[in-house]
Parts: structure tokens; C-alpha cells; sequence
């Protein structure tokens, strides 16, 4: 069977599988918008009316780090795929709410839906996984300088995620030629430039001038507390994203010279994705079913409320038709990252069959 009848016959069996779900579970979705949105903003007055409370203070602010991932991957993440509201409009408000949290919802929809959702683990073109600076993701590329002792100073440069992409990456995307996302989209427009500028300037004021400014905090407290507040955001979305494709057991695979890629859209998206075996209420109510990440890839239409039964037939599918399904527990894929890290600095290629051939 080609691949595309394949395609199919697993969306036919995912639709008959969804239909049998109740439609009443989702109704609590929209009330979570709410929630998690009174959740981060309720916990930042909470501080800045508290600035005589130091402890309480960045205490707030490291719980607005918690309330920033959970933002992400319930309500931005989620509006992006339209999958909250059915009105697109709603959809579209609700993941406005990133650029109050200090990102640029354009330029993101673009990397994730765009570029990730399309090539993920492909050099190039996943801006998800894009290859710069201190640290090696791509196996193909030769570990140079600094990248050869990766593995040694990754801990000390991943706390530094949500700086790095706060303050630089968005307006490296913005305004920098050579980055994936303008040679793959263009120039942004002159409007989403201003209000990538506005919106950075209003976030900094009110996390960090106006408690100083008009609440009588200290600078150092403001600004140490809001520190706070990255690192621990940076962290706990670290330890849910990383696990899911940067794995020495998922592919890179690289397009040959006509932009062919080895497989077919179905079968890349299990070459590169795995799945976690946890599975609990609190990861499918507060963390937004991230463990069912190939679900997510084959049907990002569908909400995460669905993942444990789509994933149900996905596994069984791919044991009948011998796609490499793949799933470990949080701790192994967390060490498997980091073996891939290390191979990496070594200049060693896993999987490099992976570059072989295109399917029929």
C-alpha cells in the first residue's frame, strides 16, 4: 500500500475513534484560558503588591515561571492549531497573550506551525531545533571549538532558553537574513516589526520598571525576581520539550539535492517524534498530554484531549504496517538527549540509515 493510502486508512481510523469520544470533553478547555491566564497574572500582583516581602516576592515570580509553561502549552500552544475556540478570531486573541508574556506570537507561529510542524529534525528547516551558537543538534555537522565539550557545559547554558529567545532569537528572526525563518518566509511586515517592539517595551515596563517606579521595589529585587521567573520557566519547558525529538534514537534526515526528503510526510513524522510512557491526570490536565508528541505531529487538528486514544491506534497501525513507533520514560529520554549531545561533540552519527533511499 502506498503511503499516502496509508495516510488514510489511519485518518479514517482516528476520525471513527474521536467520534466515539463524548463532545463534552473539551468543554473545560476554554475555562482553563481563564484560569492559567489568573494564575500568572494573579501571581504578578501578588509580588509587586508585596515588595517588602522579598522572599514572597521572587516566590511569585517563580510561580509565574510555572504559570509561563503552562500558558504555553494549554492556551498559545494549543490557539495556534485553532484547536481552544472554533472561531478562529478567539483562537487568535487567546494566543495573543504571548506577546504580554514577553514573546512575539507572529514570528513563533511561524517557526512552530510553518517551519517545525513541516520538517521537523531537518537542518535547515525546523527553526524548532534550529543549529546555532554553543550547542550541536545535528549530527551531520562537524562539532567545531567549543562544541566538542558540550556535554560538559550544556546544564549551565539551558537555564538560559527563554533569555536566549526573549531577547535575541525574536528579533534575530525579525531582522537577520541569514536566519531560517527570513530566508524561508521573507520579511516580516512593517506592522508585526513595531509590534514586536511595542510589546517587548510593555513587557519589561511592567515586570521591571513599574514595581520600581511606582511600588517601591528595589531594581536588584525586580529585576532578580523576574530572572527568576525565566530560569524557571526555561527549565521546566526544557524538561517537557526536550525529550520529544533531539533523541539519537529519532532521524535528522537530509534532503538531497532536488530538496527530497528520504521519507514520505507520514513516515517522517515517525522517524523523528517519540513518545513518553507517563501518563497521569496531571499530565493530561496540566501539562496538555505533551507525553502523545506523535499523535500531536500526525493530527495537530485535534486537541490534546484526544491524544491517549489517537495514540491507542496510532500504535497499533504502526505495528501492523512496521513504522517505528517509539516511546520511553522521561528519565531515559532525558539521558538519551544527553547521549546524543555527547555523540554529537564526538562527531558521531546515529541512526545513518535514516539517509538512505525515499520511500515508495
Amino acid at each position: 500500500m502506498d503511503q499516502n493510502r496509508l495516510l488514510r486508512e489511519l485518518k479514517r481510523r482516528v476520525r471513527k475513534r474521536v467520534r466515539e469520544i463524548p463532545e463534552n470533553r473539551t468543554n473545560y478547555l476554554k475555562i482553563k484560558v481563564i484560569l492559567l491566564n489568573l494564575l500568572y497574572f494573579g501571581a504578578f500582583f501578588i509580588a509587586i503588591f508585596n515588595g517588602d516581602h522579598p522572599w514572597l516576592y521572587v516566590g511569585m515570580f517563580a510561580l509565574m515561571g510555572i504559570g509561563l509553561v503552562l500558558l504555553y502549552l494549554n492556551v498559545f500552544h494549543e490557539a495556534a492549531h485553532d484547536n481552544i475556540y472554533k472561531k478562529k478570531i478567539f483562537n487568535r486573541l487567546a494566543l495573543a497573550g504571548f506577546d504580554l508574556v514577553g514573546a512575539n506570537s507572529y514570528i513563533w507561529q511561524k517557526r512552530h506551525i510553518e517551519s517545525h510542524h513541516n520538517y521537523p529534525n531537518v537542518d535547515g528547516w525546523d527553526t524548532d531545533v534550529e543549529q546555532s551558537g554553543p550547542i550541536k543538534i545535528f549530527p551531520h555537522i562537524e562539532a567545531k571549538g567549543m562544541q566538542k565539550y558540550q556535554h560538559k557545559y550544556i546544564p549551565f547554558i539551558y537555564p538560559f532558553f527563554l533569555f536566549n529567545w526573549l531577547l535575541l532569537r525574536d528579533f534575530r528572526d525579525f531582522f537577520s537574513k541569514g536566519r531560517v525563518i527570513y530566508k524561508v518566509h521573507g520579511p516580516a511586515p512593517g506592522w508585526e516589526k513595531a509590534k514586536l517592539i511595542f510589546f517587548k517595551l510593555f513587557y519589561f515596563f511592567y515586570q521591571i520598571a513599574v514595581p520600581v517606579l511606582f511600588l517601591n521595589v528595589s531594581f536588584g529585587l525586580a529585576f532578580g525576581a523576574w530572572a527568576t521567573q525565566l530560569f524557571v520557566a526555561s527549565i521546566f519547558a526544557l524538561f517537557v520539550l526536550l525529550p520529544l525529538h533531539p533523541l539519537p534514537d529519532n532521524a535528522f534526515p537530509l534532503p538531497n539535492e532536488i530538496n527530497e526528503l528520504p521519507y514520505s510526510w507520514m513516515r517522517h513524522q515517525f522517524e523523528v517524534t517519540n513518545d513518553l510512557t507517563h501518563k497521569s491526570w496531571f499530565i493530561r490536565h496540566v501539562l496538555g498530554n505533551f507525553n502523545y508528541h506523535v499523535a500531536h505531529h500526525l493530527f495537530p487538528e485535534y486537541h490534546y484531549a484526544y491524544y491517549e486514544e489517537i495514540t491507542d491506534e496510532i500504535e497499533k497501525f504502526a505495528k501492523e504496517q512496521g513504522f517505528p513507533y517509539k516511546k520511553f520514560s522521561l528519565p531515559t529520554a532525558l539521558k538519551k538527549h544527553y547521549q546524543l549531545l555527547k555523540m554529537n561533540a564526538a562527531n558521531m552519527r546515529p541512526l545513518e540509515h535514516v539517509f538512505e533511499g525515499l520511500d515508495s
